[in-house]
């Protein structure tokens, strides 16, 4: 009888233990979803909620094998199929295993998700995550006309490594280009030792073989900086150097945190709001300016053809061949003219044609809501392009 109860005591002694480790087995589970459904920023010091994880689905896909590669991407309210035509262009030109960061504001997430739902691109691998604006306090001017120039979205490419953290790598694009080419072959582009980033320098003498007339498109410094400032002055930067542009960019992430990149770009930006140090004549690109300070003679090049821009501009000079835009590997429409507005700064033939190219690459599901609005910039009562 003795023996049944130290057997029934010991049993139960084990079964305790057993419930115990379970506990914290379960515990430390929740622990580690908790980390990565809100991992903290080491650049923002803010807690950045990431929306989704893969999906089932996603984890089913058998064409996407190999190294992955980070994409970086905003989703505007008023842009979703420029989103959606851009992400798809990488997706149909690429067998690689893209996986797109989107990041965008909280009140855009459902409208985004409902975006996606809808088209082939609810199979992707994606994230969504959630900028806020709270970060930019402090750092840009209140001046109503830079104000209105001031995006928040905009920004989010100062802070990369806050928003993929898990890797060396990614790409930045904006949304406003379509990528022809294979998004590996840019991935793959060396960049310098010690560069945390690399560029296309805005001076087009690389593209100027694809301009069929006028003169091109050349920005330097002083285009973007107030070189009569003295903090500008002390940087000892030249005023005719060839600036960049920063709508593709492919980063090295384990440079640009070990070099504080983010930290200096604010550094910058807050430095700005006390001392005025952009150009007067600086239209719409506040982003620019600290990273030309940042990156001067510190960044590596992007192939011209993987950045092909000042599609949507105007003058004589922002014209290219039939034959070079089909050889572009980016497409970049930086100019005020979008291919999805309701006016243009091309002729009827190329104003169509490139509507044309960037309607293609819209998904089926949100196709129609972007033809629709097309449709009605080519309407009889449409403003004169």
């Amino acid at each position: 009888m003795l023996s049944a109860v130290l057997c029934l005591s010991v049993n139960l002694v084990i079964l305790v233990l057993l419930a115990v480790a379970f506990l914290i087995v379960v515990q430390r589970n929740l622990l580690n979803l908790s980390d990565f459904l809100h991992k903290e920023s080491p650049d923002a010091g803010l807690i950045l909620p990431f929306e989704s994880e893969l999906s089932l689905d996603l984890r089913r896909e058998s064409g996407r094998k190999g190294e992955e590669i980070p994409v970086l991407i905003t989703a505007a309210e008023d842009r979703l199929g420029a989103v959606v035509a851009a992400m798809n262009s990488v997706y149909q030109n690429s067998k690689a295993n893209v996986v797109f960061t989107i990041v965008t504001l909280n009140d855009t997430v459902g409208h985004l998700k409902m975006w996606l739902s809808k088209t082939s691109l609810k199979n992707i691998k994606h994230k969504i995550v959630i900028f806020k604006p709270e970060l930019l306090s402090g750092k840009i001017s209140k001046d109503p006309q830079t104000l209105e120039a001031a995006k928040p979205l905009t920004f989010a490419r100062f802070y990369l490594p806050a928003y993929i953290p898990e890797t060396e790598k990614a790409i930045y694009l904006d949304d406003d280009v379509i990528v022809q080419g294979d998004i590996q072959e840019l991935y793959e582009t060396s960049l310098k030792p010690g560069h945390a980033a690399a560029f296309s320098d805005d001076c087009d003498s690389a593209s100027a073989k694809g301009i069929i007339r006028g003169a091109g498109n050349q920005n330097n410094y002083i285009g973007f900086l107030d070189f009569k400032k003295e903090a500008i002055k002390k940087l000892g930067m030249r005023a005719n150097t060839c600036s960049f542009n920063p709508g593709v960019i492919l980063a090295n992430l384990t440079e640009w945190k070990n070099q504080n990149i983010t930290q200096q770009l604010e550094h910058w930006m807050e430095l700005n709001t006390q001392e005025d140090l952009y150009s007067k004549t600086l239209a719409e690109s506040i982003t620019t300016p600290p990273l030309l300070i940042v990156f001067y003679k510190r960044h590596s090049a992007i192939d011209p053809l993987w950045h092909v821009r000042h599609l949507g501009n105007t003058g004589a000079g922002n014209r290219y061949s039939a034959q070079f835009v089909k050889a572009a590997k980016l497409l970049h429409w930086n100019g005020h003219y979008k291919p999805w507005g309701r006016t243009s700064s091309f002729s009827d033939t190329e104003k169509l044609a490139l509507r044309k190219l960037w309607t293609s690459l819209v998904p089926a599901g949100t196709r129609l809501i972007v033809t629709q609005e097309l449709s009605k910039a080519f309407s009889p009562c449409s403003p004169v392009f």
